[in-house]
């Protein structure tokens, strides 16, 4: 008895989502709680974070914005914040830090918050989730593509654990790369006067925790402060009994 034999097609996997323009993008609205990337006209999905990609998403803006605003710069750090790396690509950062009139000038505009090709921010932070090599090799090409002056990747690995800084020479327009593992402090390029712990930034405490400990210290300096003009109330009312003008010393 003959056995009829049925081939066997492998089916290939379509791809059936749309395809978006950079404007359609922008507007581009659904019910879902995920965000979306756009590249090469598709929606990418960005994975839900994990407890620790949030940690260490808040100690590095919470970093930032202390830094920022010590040093009197017109710059603040975001996350959520789009950056248009090609004409079809659109990447949403862990952490953007950007001039206060970039922002207010994508604030201007209806639909997402993006930054625009010439709407340059100074700096970028991946923090790696699934998708390594998205964050280590494509991005990378896109952020240095787009003149981007500096990336940085965050990877908070079991055993591949470091903060690699990618930016460029002075008079150069190719990355090079720095890479810093535990123990050692990170040092930025754009921002040399930044350095943070790399233990902490893999590891972060909680940004709540750090408000706390810094409205303690500052209540501690009121007190010392009320302390010192108590001090210095008493050693005048002792000086004028003396007959020594306090004023005059």
């Amino acid at each position: 008895m003959s056995q009829s034999v049925v081939p066997v097609v492998e089916s290939k996997q379509i791809d059936t989502s749309p395809t978006l323009t950079f404007e359609e993008y922008r507007f581009y609205q659904t019910d879902s709680d995920l965000q979306y990337e756009l590249y090469k006209g598709k929606l990418i999905p960005m994975p839900t974070a994990t407890v620790l990609h949030i940690k260490i998403c808040e100690y590095l803006v919470y970093k930032l914005q202390r830094y920022l605003a010590e040093h009197n710069l017109d710059l603040v750090a975001k996350t959520g914040l789009g950056v248009r790396t090609e004409e079809d690509i659109s990447r949403i950062p862990d952490v953007v830090v950007c001039t206060q009139s970039l922002l207010e000038q994508a604030a201007s505009r209806q639909g997402s918050g993006i930054l625009d090709f010439e709407e340059k921010p100074l700096l970028v932070i991946e923090v790696v989730s699934q998708n390594r090599r998205a964050d280590y090799v494509i991005k990378r090409a896109e952020y240095e593509l787009a003149n981007v002056p500096e990336y940085v990747i965050v990877d908070p690995t079991p055993n591949k654990e470091l903060v690699r800084v990618l930016a460029f020479p002075e008079g150069e327009d190719i990355y090079t790369q720095t890479d810093f593992v535990p123990g050692q402090q990170m040092v930025s390029v754009v921002f040399p006067n930044l350095t943070l712990s790399v233990n902490e930034i893999l590891s972060p405490p909680l940004v709540e925790g750090l408000i706390k400990a810094e409205q303690a210290r500052f209540h501690e300096l009121e007190q010392q402060a009320a302390v010192d003009r108590q001090r210095a109330e008493r050693l005048a009312v002792r000086l004028r009994e003396l007959g020594v003008d306090p004023d005059r010393i």
